[in-house]
């Protein structure tokens, strides 16, 4: 994905170095994850579905809790299990009668009514790269089990997947990570954050900087009005040398007259909508206290502004807040007394927000981590990867509000109703965005590739 802060390292192969850090601040077209219906052409063929739900989702937004949260502590408590499993947090009733949940999530326990609480997804990949591809692509990495670094024939990223079939009528970007790219300790950054086998014309943007922070600012969205004429002059240039360099970086010119687009780049990135998305200063400061001050709150908030203006795919990425996140192999508990407040806070709001704005029945919201955790308390206090069952909410977009889907064993081990995996929920949110699931799209051989290989989850939709 293509930042606006730093630069990936998984990006960069050595070669035409500054260049491609140049063009972060041109925002070239070919690195944008822009697409205009009838400029590129999409594998976009199969016929639209009157199913449920179809194409009800305007916007997604995926938050994606890297490390993997545990749901016997959060939406899948389990008080009657034997003392040596359960979680030491008490569960609570909710808005809606019937469905409990982890006592550190008071605030998510008021919007219920909102949420589909998914209690049976499985998997049998225990490594955190590999498992965390599956959850950002929907296809299971080749090499499960590793923390294989970024390679050219990846399945893209959901973001350059909606970029590559969507339309999008709006001038905004196509797909927005928010957040840090994600690492494994100190190896290269995961795959599946990026457009893989779709190319550089399919990278996201990535916003890494912290929308809470007092001097928040997104410095590519200059206008080229706002812009002396000499800088403008040089990001030209740097486009122009760009073009002539390309297919030694990659064959970007997939479209006659691409260069073009470059205009068309200039202008939604420097548009006022766009740049009026990011004036988190314009926000009230009791809305901004409600999100909570923190870094995941502010995110969210601006994921809302986002939504707002129209970008069909929002990614917000935990990857570590105040120093933690949910990889709890050690401490469980203290750990997730400190990070499920600022969760449980930013996240009701979120959606309570939408709502009240008229917004969510046409955003989908998804929280999902790459796993979940074991049933045992290990030596350290703290739970391991356990991919046979974990919990996943959503909410909006066309899906089926106040109830839970599928069940879990009684240590909340394996599920024991209706399973599904992270193929299915990918299906089913491009179904929920007007996407049909069951079409092929064509990889840098040529060859079709299934664009799930899930199937739609019929009973989350309303």
């Amino acid at each position: 994905m293509i930042s606006f802060d730093s630069l990936p390292a998984s990006l960069s192969d050595g070669r035409a170095t500054t260049r491609r850090r140049a063009l972060l601040e041109v925002g070239g077209c070919s690195l944008l994850g822009l697409s205009w219906p009838g400029m590129l052409a999409a594998e976009n063929s199969s016929p639209t579905t009157d199913a449920a739900g179809f194409g009800q989702a305007k916007s997604c937004v995926l938050i994606f809790l890297w490390g993997g949260p545990s749901q016997q502590d959060t939406w899948d408590m389990k008080p009657d299990a034997p003392s040596s499993l359960r979680s030491e947090f008490q569960p609570i009733a909710t808005r809606v009668p019937g469905i409990d949940i982890g006592e550190h999530l008071p605030h998510m326990a008021g919007v219920t009514n909102l949420l589909t609480i998914v209690r049976s997804m499985t998997h049998r990949d225990f490594e955190h790269g590999s498992a965390a591809y599956a959850a950002l692509t929907g296809h299971a990495h080749p090499l499960p089990g590793t923390n294989t670094p970024v390679r050219p024939e990846d399945f893209p990223t959901y973001g350059a997947l909606v970029s590559r079939l969507g339309h999008n009528p709006n001038p905004v970007p196509d797909s927005i990570i928010l957040g840090p790219v994600m690492h494994q300790g100190n190896r290269p950054p995961i795959a599946g954050q990026n457009a893989g086998f779709l190319g550089l014309t399919y990278e996201p943007f990535r916003i890494a900087a912290d929308p809470g922070a007092d001097n928040f600012r997104v410095s590519s969205l200059n206008s080229p009005a706002e812009l002396p004429t000499d800088r403008l002059r040089q990001r030209h240039k740097l486009l122009q040398s760009f073009d002539r360099d390309s297919q030694r970086v990659e064959p970007v010119r997939q479209v006659t007259g691409i260069d073009s687009l470059y205009q068309r780049a200039f202008g939604l990135l420097g548009s006022a909508r766009t740049r009026a998305a990011f004036r988190m200063d314009t926000e009230p400061d009791s809305l901004r206290d409600l999100y909570g001050r923190h870094r995941f709150g502010q995110t969210l908030l601006l994921s809302r502004r986002l939504v707002e203006v129209g970008v069909p795919l929002i990614t917000v990425n935990w990857a570590k807040q105040n120093r933690d996140q949910w990889d709890t192999h050690a401490k469980n508990y203290p750990r997730l007394k400190n990070m499920l407040p600022p969760f449980d806070r930013g996240l009701s709001t979120f959606l309570s927000d939408l709502k009240q704005r008229g917004l969510l029945e046409t955003t989908l919201v998804v929280c999902v981590g790459e796993f979940g955790r074991t049933p045992w308390i290990n030596k350290d206090a703290g739970r391991d990867h356990w991919p046979d069952c974990y919990s996943v909410v959503l909410a909006g977009g066309g899906t089926r509000p106040g109830t839970v889907f599928g069940a879990s064993s009684r240590h909340a081990s394996y599920p024991t109703l209706y399973p599904v995996g992270p193929w299915d929920l990918g299906a089913t949110m491009f179904h929920c965005l007007g996407i049909p699931p069951d079409q092929h799209i064509q990889n840098r051989r040529g060859q079709p590739i299934p664009l799930s290989p899930g199937r739609v989850i019929d009973g989350l939709l309303a």
